[in-house]
Formats: structure tokens, sequence, C-alpha cells
């Protein structure tokens, strides 16, 4: 929608009438979902646990700067292949929250060393899938970016039995068997828009496709997803906080643009721009990939109220209460040290006018308890 169309919108009632300056719409959900925070929370502990140890990460931890960034500052070494990581054996890795292959797996067996799986649980449920299918005799049809790391991993799987999709372009050049003996899995952090599109482009091709046990898409990538496609129409901007590698990130930004709104995606504060607040009294969604620390959300916000003077109004949407096991390895290090593994330790703070710049109001915006459907 054009701003001239919004600001017509906003004459009629439609939309509240700001008197000065900027207006924050700071949405819930956002930022870490519990795949992440278990990821990160798994280096956190193991950093506690093994004191003076370098500490690998085989990838990326989670595909955020500011995460990775201030894990290499306690000493954290992240590595593209595990025979970066120097001898002797019985040295730590994690593997990150997007999943590995096998073949990685067996690769830290043969160097002897000490794996603990971050992957996040939603992943290792389409790793399961694809492996139940292979074994059924399916191909598989996985709908992805074919160079990011979860699909890499889930790849790995069943090599033989794997095509990956990313546009239904690649449709024609696909080598099927038995069209009667196809199903599809999906990339967990897809948009639910563009992986519906594959789908129904896959359906129309291939009528017997087999829809997998239930949706692979994170339930939080669905949720902030929900979320912009809810908002974004009510705003001049959308600012989406998140790293350029972040997949959920970079979709987020693109459903704002679908539903007519312009948006940014920024790592943090610094890259905010005074040219996209040209009246000082713009209407500004604020939210965040699923791999962002809520204080670079804080910052920005605390900035928007000493510069343009903002309010901001905390919109509930989702209410999310899942909460992922730290990986058995790791549980079992803390038992054998008398500690207690305990529940993940992060979680998203109150929005005060120390953090955020003001204090918000909080409307619930839920239509109903639980988690939207895509």
């Amino acid at each position: 929608m054009s701003r001239w169309r919004r600001g017509a919108r906003r004459a009629r009632g439609e939309f509240p009438t700001l008197t000065s300056g900027v207006k924050i719409i700071l949405v819930h959900p956002r930022g870490f979902c519990a795949g992440v925070r278990m990821a990160i929370d798994v280096v956190d502990r193991v950093l506690e646990l093994f004191p003076g140890q370098t500490i690998h990460v085989f990838h990326e931890i989670v595909h955020n700067t500011h995460v990775v960034g201030r894990f290499e500052r306690r000493g954290v070494v992240f590595v593209d292949s595990l025979d970066d990581i120097p001898s002797p054996a019985g040295k730590i890795v994690v593997f990150s929250a997007h999943g590995i292959s096998p073949a990685v797996r067996r690769r830290a067996s043969e160097l002897g060393l000490v794996a603990i799986d971050a992957t996040c649980p939603l992943v290792t449920k389409v790793h399961s899938e694809a492996v139940r299918y292979a074994r059924q005799g399916y191909q598989i049809l996985l709908i992805g970016h074919r160079d990011h790391q979860e699909v890499v991993g889930t790849s790995g799987e069943a090599p033989d039995a794997i095509q990956v999709v990313e546009r239904p372009e690649d449709i024609p050049s696909l080598r099927i068997r038995d069209p009667d003996q196809l199903v599809y899995l999906t990339q967990t952090t897809l948009s639910t828009d563009d992986a519906e599109v594959i789908i129904d482009a896959l359906r129309r091709a291939f009528p017997a496709i087999k829809d997998p046990p239930s949706s692979d898409i994170c339930y939080a990538t669905t949720n902030r997803q929900h979320a912009v496609r809810k908002v974004a129409p009510e705003c001049d901007l959308v600012l989406v906080v998140g790293s350029r590698t972040s997949s959920n990130s970079v979709r987020l930004t693109e459903i704002a643009a679908t539903a007519g709104t312009p948006a940014k995606l920024i790592d943090d504060v610094s890259e905010l721009d005074p040219a996209w607040f040209p009246t000082g009294r713009e209407t500004v969604m604020v939210t965040a990939g699923a791999s962002a620390p809520e204080d670079l959300v804080a910052d920005i916000c605390k900035d928007l109220v000493g510069r343009h003077g903002a309010v901001i109004e905390q919109r509930e949407l989702v209410e999310e209460d899942v909460e992922f096991h730290l990986p058995g390895a790791l549980r079992r290090a803390m038992v054998e040290r008398g500690l207690s593994p305990g529940p993940s330790r992060i979680s998203m703070p109150l929005v005060t006018a120390d953090r955020y710049g003001a204090v918000a109001l909080t409307i619930d915006g839920r239509e109903a308890r639980g988690r939207p459907e895509a």
C-alpha cells in the first residue's frame, strides 16, 4: 500500500491518528524461538561446565551476527569443517541448531570428538521423516534452499532418495521413478506462502504426492509470519531485527512487502536510517527473527523514543509456551557434576522505560489461544 493511500485510510478513521512522534507497534511473539533458546543455552552451559577448554561449534550456532560474536569473545571457535578442530581427541564440539548429516556425526566419532547435539527438535523431526520415508521406498522432494545448512543436513539422511525443490520451475527437471511413491518435506524456516506455492505446483504435477504427517514449518516461524501479515498493513514501515544469513528473518521482510508495507532488515540500532522517518510521525512495526536477541530490539526502541518521541504499543498476538530439553549428552555431563539440567534460562524481558525507553501499552490482539494455522 502506498504512503498516501495509508494516510487516506487514517483520515477516514480506519487507523489511529498520531498527534506527535513515532508510534512503535512491538509485536509478540518475536525473537528467540524454543530451538534457538535451547541451542544458545547449550553453549552457555558447556562454557560453564568445561572452563579452560576451547569449545568448538560446527557452523554458526544460530544465524545471528551478535550471538556468534558474543560467543567468539568468550573463546568459542566456530568451524565449517570438523577437520579444522586441532588434535588431540576428546575436544568438545557442539552441533548447531540447524542439524547435521549422518556423515558429519560419523566424522566426529572418527576424530574422537565429544559431540553435543544442539539440533532443534523440529529439525530432527524432519530428519526422522526423511529416514522413515526413504526406508519405505519413497522418493522425497525436499522444499527449501539448497545451500542452507538445514537442507544440507536433511538431505544427508537419505541422499539417494532426496531431491531439493527451491521453486516451481525446478519441477520439470526432477527425476521421478514412480509418481505414486512421492512425498514432500519442507525446510522449517520457509515462508508458509512460498512453501504453499511450491506444494500446490507439486500437487498439480504429481496428484498422488503424499503430505508429511504434520506441517514441517516451525510453529515459531509461522507465528512470526502471522504477526507480520496481521499488523504490517497498519504501518508505514516494518523493522525486522535479524541478520541477513537468517532465512526466517529475510522471510519476514518479504511477507511485509507482500502486505504492501516496506520493510528493513537490520542487525542492530547502528543500521537505523533517519531517512526512514521523514515526518517523525510514522507508525512502525518492530519484530525480530527467531535468532535475534531481545536486547537488540530494546536498543532500537530506545533510540526511536529518544530521537522521535516514540510511544510503544506492545501487541500480543499468540501465546508461546514451548520449551525443549537440553541434549542428552549435556544433561548427563551436568548430572555427573552434581548439577541439575533445569529448564532453559533465556526469557523475554519486560518492556520497561530503562530497557526500551518507554513503558509499553500492551494490547491483547490474540484471536484465540495457542498457535495460529498457517
